[in-house]
C-alpha cells in the first residue's frame, strides 16, 4: 500500500488548507476567551481546558485574512504542538482528507501571505487543493513564538 497522509481539512476565507491530523488534540466551538496584555492581535487570548492554559491564535488575524468573523460554523482546533496544548481559531473545518505522497506538490515560491517555509506543500484531490501547513514550524516558528513566551 502507498504511503498516506491524514490532513484535517479547514478554511480561512475563500481558502483550504490542511494540518497533520496527528497534531489535531479536539475539536471546539469558539468561547470567550481571557485577554492577555500586551499580546499580539493573532492571539485572541487563553480558554482554561479541563485545567489547562491554552493559548487561542487567530488564523484569519496571523495569515492577514481580513477581518474574522466568529458564528456558529467558528471552530476552535485543539493542538499538541511540542509538547504544548495551542487552540487555532479557523472559519470553518470541512473533513479529514488522505493524501498519497503522489498527490502532495511542493509549495510554489510566491510573494504569498502565508510564508512558504510554513507550507509542506500543496494537496490536491480531484478539484480540491489544499495548502499544508507545518503547524510545528508557524507555532513553534520565531514570529508566533507561542511555546516560549507564553511558558516564560
Amino acid at each position: 500500500m502507498a504511503h498516506t497522509l491524514e490532513f484535517l481539512a479547514f478554511r480561512l476565507g475563500e481558502e483550504e488548507y490542511g494540518i497533520d491530523i496527528h497534531k489535531v488534540q479536539e475539536l471546539r466551538g469558539y468561547d470567550a476567551v481571557t485577554r492577555i496584555a500586551n499580546a499580539p492581535d493573532f492571539i485572541k487570548g487563553v480558554v482554561n481546558l479541563r485545567g489547562i492554559i491554552v493559548p487561542i491564535v487567530d488564523m484569519r488575524i496571523k495569515f492577514q485574512l481580513g477581518t474574522p468573523t466568529y458564528d456558529q460554523f467558528t471552530v476552535v482546533i485543539v493542538l499538541n504542538v511540542a509538547g504544548r496544548v495551542i487552540g487555532m481559531v479557523v472559519d470553518s473545518v470541512s473533513d479529514v482528507m488522505t493524501l498519497a505522497a503522489e498527490q502532495i506538490k511542493p509549495a510554489p515560491e510566491m510573494g504569498s501571505v502565508v510564508q512558504t517555509e510554513y507550507l509542506t506543500g500543496i494537496g490536491t484531490v480531484d478539484e480540491r487543493m489544499l495548502i499544508l501547513v507545518d503547524i510545528d514550524k508557524l507555532m513553534t516558528g520565531s514570529e508566533i513564538g507561542l511555546i516560549d513566551t507564553l511558558s516564560a
